[in-house]
């Protein structure tokens, strides 16, 4: 009988070693502040009918990726990008770097870059007499991704 093999704990990326950066008009900043993000990506699939089968086919026709999180509300950059927009008309995208490192992991890391990012909107200013600090939300869209790190397969993951 083979041998049940399981993942080790120490696998499970820390979800507090990441980084955020990103690329706007020739500047990369360091968006520290980002609380959490999610990046995700939805096929467009069309319904193909099949003569001789019961079941619908599914074609997949295109992708639409999205982004979004949660940061601590304390910097204006991408305020200022709402106002240049409304201001001017021209609308600015921004490339965003995402990195996940546990060095503790097997796994070790993973770097996704989004490509032409272009967010939805955006707060323009907020406070909270009652709270203990302020945060924002953020979403958008993207038009290109790449993966130039990936995590490494952990032992026992291909099964043969």
């Amino acid at each position: 009988m083979a041998k049940n093999i399981t993942m080790n704990a120490k696998d499970a990326i820390a979800a507090k070693l990441a980084k955020c950066f990103i690329t706007l008009n020739g500047n990369r900043y360091n968006f520290a502040n980002m609380i959490d993000m999610e990046v995700k990506l939805e096929k467009a699939k069309s319904t193909i009918p099949r003569l001789g089968a019961i079941m619908t086919g599914h074609k997949s026709t295109g992708m639409e990726g999205t982004f979004s999180g949660t940061m601590h509300y304390n910097q204006s950059v991408l305020r200022k990008v709402l106002e240049d927009y409304k201001n001017t008309g021209e609308d600015v995208n921004f490339d965003m770097q995402i990195e996940n490192n546990d060095p503790t992991s097997t796994a070790k890391s993973q770097t996704v870059i989004l490509y032409d990012c272009n967010t939805d909107g955006g707060i323009l200013a907020k406070f909270d007499a009652d709270g203990e600090y302020i945060d924002e939300e953020i979403e958008g869209t993207f038009e290109d991704f790449s993966i130039p790190e990936s995590f490494k397969q952990l032992d026992g993951f291909l099964a043969n």
